[in-house]
């Protein structure tokens, strides 16, 4: 099925019947991807007294209870009440959904004892190009990524400058396949989360970060067309599907 999509400053086609999913599922295991030094993510039948909701125990429907951290355990969109003791909710400030998007690819570099992106690295993979949605896939790029334990092994992170540059070309929507945009222990800095939300001036409410997605390899970069889709949290952050479609001309 292919559609045509109207912009406030073009028009182009896309292939929906050709969907990417970048999203990691979240199960119920050890391996489950996970961060921030939590247990893994648990999916269970409901008990209520004698009565398991579970076909297999005798009931007549499967009714599973489900404990996880949108942050910890797997692809999720916060917005900048994660960063804020003013409450703010994602479901209340992501309202659109579809945007044109840019996909590249970087290596992070070494700086010290870490690896990190910076300003430069991005400007040089965009060339120019100042996209409403950017998409990063990190590289050394495997399928460990779906199953990685992150606690206490300080992944790579952007750099401050990193940040500000994306904030200053006007990207909304940034998705990263890392743990988080910031360096895991930084003294509760977050100078990424804070320069790309905008938070010494004026708050950036429309803008989101998602975090641990996974875009295969066989996925080029370029220009896509990226649902963002949300599950409907009244909390700062929520599970998340980022889905992109091929823009055919």
């Amino acid at each position: 099925m292919k559609a045509t999509i109207q912009t406030k400053t073009n028009s182009f086609k896309v292939d929906l019947s050709q969907p990417i999913d970048i999203s990691i599922p979240l199960n119920a295991s050890e391996k489950n991807v996970n961060a921030w030094y939590l247990g893994a993510p648990k999916i269970a039948p409901a008990q209520l007294g004698n009565w398991i909701g579970s076909i297999k125990n005798g009931a007549s429907v499967n009714f599973n209870t489900i404990e996880f951290n949108p942050h910890a355990h797997g692809t999720h969109t916060e917005c900048i009440g994660h960063i804020t003791e003013e409450f703010h909710s994602v479901n209340q400030n992501l309202k659109q959904f579809f945007f044109l998007s840019e996909l590249i690819t970087i290596a992070p570099t070494k700086l010290k004892t870490d690896f990190v992106i910076s300003k430069k690295q991005l400007q040089f993979a965009l060339a120019g190009k100042k996209p409403e949605a950017l998409i990063i896939r990190t590289i050394p790029n495997t399928s460990e990524k779906l199953s990685q334990q992150y606690s206490n092994t300080n992944p790579p992170y952007y750099l401050e400058e990193a940040a500000l540059y994306l904030k200053s070309i006007g990207v909304k929507h940034w998705l990263v396949d890392l743990p988080s945009i910031d360096k895991e222990k930084d003294e509760g800095k977050l100078l990424a989360h804070h320069a790309f939300w905008n938070t010494s001036g004026n708050i950036r409410l429309d803008a989101t970060i998602t975090e641990f997605i996974f875009v295969p390899n066989h996925v080029a970069d370029g220009s896509y067309l990226l649902n963002l889709q949300i599950a409907s949290f009244e909390n700062d952050a929520s599970p998340s599907k980022p889905t992109l479609y091929k823009i055919t001309d």
